[in-house]
């Protein structure tokens, strides 16, 4: 179980694949609408990885206004999504993102006005661009790991079940016995728990996460199955958190 620590989120909203479809062919207004709410669903990732590749706060500002700028534009239009995952078309916009990024950096230093194909190897391999598929797929994986607690944090908000609270408490503290466990968190939720009472939330908390974070992967996927949706979990990583899980829901349901 991973990302637990607090931090600030540009992507609240999530959408599907309809969205995508509305774009390219709804009214003006709903246009707007759903090239917002799919720059929101992953614009999340994008700076992350602005994040930790520029470093610059206000540069990444910049870039993300940039990417966003690019996005409404009607850029991502051209995905044609019987040709492969919209993640792939993300961090191929990235790469042609910071590739801009770098020759203007480039420009302003030595005065050089086009970029030509051994300067953008250069740029490649100074900014480090040669790793960035797997570095935008880290940022996609922690973003889609923090929605998964997030939605576990709603629902724990909804039911009055501590599902969030003792998961992220296991998670902290793996070391912690049933008993230490349930020592430790009786205090916080104003009862007192057995430890059989916080195996049986521990086990009912991983399960939920695991089907939320199976929801999250479903929403990037054009009309998920059982199997891409798997080898979705697989590249990203993640399997191994979902696949007790995976192999009982009915994908076409989402979770509670």
């Amino acid at each position: 179980m991973e990302r637990v620590k607090e931090e600030p989120r540009l992507c609240e909203l999530s959408t599907n694949w309809t969205m995508l479809f509305r774009a390219s062919h709804g009214t003006p207004e709903e246009v707007s609408d759903a090239l917002k709410l799919m720059m929101l669903r992953y614009s999340g990732a994008v700076h992350r990885y602005l994040l930790k590749t520029v470093g610059d706060p206000d540069e990444v500002t910049e870039l993300d206004q940039e990417f966003a700028l690019r996005f409404l534009k009607g850029n991502f239009l051209k995905y044609d999504p019987t040709v492969g995952r919209f993640r792939d078309y993300v961090r191929g916009a990235v790469r042609n993102l910071m590739i801009d990024y770098h020759r203007r950096q480039t420009s302003s230093r030595k005065k050089i006005r086009h970029l030509d194909t051994d300067l953008e190897a250069t740029i490649v391999g100074e900014s480090g661009l040669e790793g960035l598929d797997e570095q935008v797929d880290q940022a996609w994986r922690d973003d889609l790991l923090d929605r998964a607690w997030e939605s576990l944090a709603e629902l724990e908000s909804r039911t009055g079940q501590p599902y969030h609270t003792v998961l992220k408490h296991r998670v902290r503290h793996p070391d912690q016995k049933s008993a230490q466990m349930a020592a430790a968190l009786s205090p916080a939720l104003g009862r007192t728990l057995t430890s059989g009472a916080v195996r049986q939330l521990l086990q009912r908390a991983r399960e939920r996460w695991a089907a939320s974070l199976i929801d999250e992967v479903k929403l990037s996927l054009d009309a998920p199955t059982r199997d891409n949706v798997e080898q979705e979990l697989a590249d990203l990583k993640l399997l191994h958190l979902c696949k007790p899980i995976l192999d009982r829901i009915d994908l076409g349901k989402a979770a509670d």
